[in-house]
């Protein structure tokens, strides 16, 4: 059926049709998000730290004008952002804070660096199952690099505009499971599969119902139709003498002969 073109009003009645199939894909798919975002997913927390890339301190003030001294160390940002996820700093966080329990790698898969164009700030981020946790290992990340920069660049450029805070006074949300986004791509993904499933269903199905169906196909008009006749149906169809019983001796089933 679905060979042939179709119209809106086609889309519509398949739609309508395959409806339950459709919204029963999508009711499963969105409880199936829910609870693996609620109760299987663990939560994620965030913490970051602020580096700024400035003048050295023994610069002169009017150096500190210096354009091509700033275009500098915008550059070096980009290189500043690979040196801190490398072992040359992350071992030392690892040998130097064994409370946290991370090796390098996991350091690694952990630590986020980011920067915005043109500026001289870069921004560390560190996600953990724990708040606290993530804010005390960015900290410590950024006061490493801080203090080996000086050793691998021969220069102390580097600064902490901002620390995060281990225990504030109210404690940030996780940013993972973001609950409400994973219903709405579950949602989103779960309507687009029962559409297709639906419509692939109807294509598939190369069965006559109806007598717009046999016009349609046929292009032939209906002469005639056979309903189904259910078992109740046939039992109130029934004539209402095959139903009454005959008793013998019954006067008004006697009859005289002349």
């Amino acid at each position: 059926m679905l060979s042939q073109e179709l119209d809106l009003r086609d889309y519509f009645r398949i739609i309508r049709k395959r409806l339950w199939l459709i919204v029963g894909i999508v009711i499963l798919a969105c409880g199936i998000a829910g609870i693996y975002s609620v109760y299987i997913k663990n939560p994620v927390y965030e913490a970051s730290t602020k580096i700024i890339v400035n003048q050295t301190p023994n610069q002169s003030a009017v150096a500190q004008l210096d354009l091509n001294q700033i275009n500098t160390n915008i550059q070096l940002i980009n290189t500043y952002k690979e040196i801190i996820k490398t072992p040359a700093i992350l071992d030392i966080v690892a040998s130097k804070y064994p409370q946290f329990d991370l090796t390098t790698d996991e350091l690694m898969k952990k630590v986020n660096v980011s920067s915005v164009n043109n500026t001289q700030v870069m921004t560390l981020v560190v996600r953990d199952n724990s708040y606290s946790k993530a804010a005390e290992v960015v900290n410590a990340i950024s006061l490493v690099f801080k203090q080996e920069i000086p050793d691998l660049f021969n220069v102390q450029n580097v600064s902490i505009l901002n620390e995060a805070k281990v225990n504030p006074i109210q404690a940030p949300g996780p940013v993972e499971p973001n609950v409400m986004l994973n219903l709405a791509i579950a949602f989103v993904v779960s309507l687009m599969i029962g559409l297709g499933i639906a419509f692939l269903l109807e294509y598939m199905d190369d069965t006559l119902k109806t007598e717009a169906d046999i016009e349609q196909v046929l292009g032939l008009p209906t002469l005639a139709m056979i309903t189904r006749v259910g078992a109740e149906e046939m039992k109130a169809g029934e004539p209402v003498s095959a139903t009454q019983t005959r008793k013998t001796g019954e006067l008004e089933h006697v009859t005289a002969a002349k």
